[in-house]
């Protein structure tokens, strides 16, 4: 049973759908932090007088606004959570929407729940809440399939070494010329427009930017 609530989000009205979705369920002690370094003292403190909270709801980034925090982002808090209070639920409520990345964060930060900040998110919330509250990890059916698609997706030895080649500081059209160089083939400006053009499109991504963070955050290369 989840009694015991920290909401780290530095925007109200997410704020107050969070809120709205705590009060639906009767939970009996809700806390917020604006700042993750905030967030973070409030968990140890709970911690420290043996009465820690049972969930940490935590956006992935947060706005700067002048003032110096030692954690800036959500990333970060998961991580420096984990070690005070290793037993805590935490579900991530972000507008991040990229499978990598969510993918990472159950893999890699051991997540208990994903919610994206979207319409209709405050069914999700009430959804992953309810799920949480029988002790398991809520992950959407929607992420799942976007995950698997793009976990599915074949890159060959030529896709990974122009979108490396874009990851080092190649401009689109200066790719060619090393390819020649090197002796790589197809090597034509218009092959590469094309296959990235190609895996964008597989992908959902409309620019390589995109296509090369993807890539680095799956361990393609």
């Amino acid at each position: 049973m989840i009694d015991k609530v920290l909401i780290a989000e530095d925007h109200e009205s997410a704020n107050l759908s969070l809120q709205r979705t705590m009060a639906d369920f009767h939970v009996k002690h809700v806390d917020h932090a604006f700042y993750c370094d905030e967030a973070l003292r409030k968990i140890g403190l709970a911690k420290g007088k043996q009465d820690p909270y049972d969930l940490l709801i935590t956006d992935l980034y947060f706005e700067p606004d002048g003032i110096a925090q030692r954690i800036a982002g959500g990333f970060e808090l998961i991580q420096s959570v984990r070690e005070i209070q290793p037993d805590i639920m935490i579900l991530v409520f972000s507008s991040e929407n990229r499978p990598a990345t969510i993918d990472m964060l159950y893999k890699n930060y051991h997540v208990d729940a994903y919610v994206r900040k979207a319409r209709n998110d405050a069914k999700e919330l009430k959804a992953a809440f309810e799920v949480l509250s029988r002790g398991q990890r809520y992950q959407p059916r929607s992420l799942s399939d976007s995950i698997r698609r793009s976990n599915a997706y074949e890159f060959t030895d030529f896709d990974i070494n122009i979108i490396r080649l874009l990851s080092s500081g190649y401009q689109q059209n200066e790719i060619p010329v090393y390819l020649k160089q090197h002796g790589i083939k197809p090597s034509s400006l218009s092959t590469i427009e094309k296959r990235l053009n190609q895996i964008r499109e597989e992908l959902g991504f409309s620019k390589n930017e995109q296509l090369v963070l993807f890539c680095k955050e799956a361990g393609i290369f």
